[in-house]
């Protein structure tokens, strides 16, 4: 059985916004429904958890109802960082069950079906997947002394979701004690010692959080 943890834990503070991202219209369908289609479209049978701080779930539960979004998923609590939101999320999951899951950031509508698929499916094999797409700006380091240095752009990527990961082995990771540097689910698994295998994501997987993000939404769509 394959599961999706999709994470929208946002305020909408860079987006200058008194309603939170995610749920903010893109083309007349807020982002987090637009984000659940998506898997709905990959997976009909996907069992999909949505992580929300406790806070705005009346909140959804109303645009849901304005919007007759119908999809089935459960509904966790949110934590005090992206690492307690998923691990909330993963509480879900029978401790037994056996499969994939998927952890995706919410504001992030437009994973291609190709790509959420390739994760899901190379993960049964390598157990960690990770998409990545090229860097194509030029990337400076910073010395802290107020010096800086260009670096060689193709020894770097950008990281994008859905990761995907044996579900055994990411209940596992989850175990462990949150650090700072657990910044996303690679960050977590890792740390155990695994292997993590990147496959090509899709540039138009964008990550909303500003408004001019949300702008080249509407053109995406």
């Amino acid at each position: 059985m394959d599961y999706v943890v999709i994470v929208a834990g946002g305020k909408g503070l860079r987006m200058g916004s008194s309603v939170p991202k995610q749920f903010l219209p893109i083309n007349g369908l807020p982002v987090l429904m637009r984000t659940i289609k998506r898997f709905r479209e990959y997976d009909n049978d996907i069992r999909i958890i949505v992580v929300l701080p406790k806070e705005q779930h009346e909140y959804w539960n109303e645009l849901c109802k304005n919007y007759h979004f119908t999809a089935a998923y459960a509904v966790a609590d949110g934590g005090e960082t992206r690492f307690h939101s998923v691990r909330n999320g993963l509480a879900v999951i029978p401790d037994d069950t056996e499969g994939v899951v998927g952890v995706h950031d919410g504001v992030r509508p437009f994973p291609s079906i190709e790509v959420i698929r390739n994760c899901f499916e190379t993960a049964r094999k390598a157990k960690a997947v990770v998409p990545v797409i090229p860097i194509v700006e030029t990337l400076i380091h910073l010395d802290g002394r107020g010096g800086s240095d260009t670096v060689p752009r193709d020894d770097y990527r950008l990281v994008q979701t859905p990761q995907a990961f044996d579900i055994q082995l990411l209940k596992r990771a989850y175990k462990q004690d949150y650090q700072d540097s657990f910044t996303d689910d690679a960050s977590v698994v890792d740390n155990l010692g695994q292997e993590i295998t990147l496959i090509e994501g899709n540039r138009e997987n964008i990550k909303i959080t500003t408004p001019a993000d949300l702008r080249v939404a509407r053109v995406l769509d």
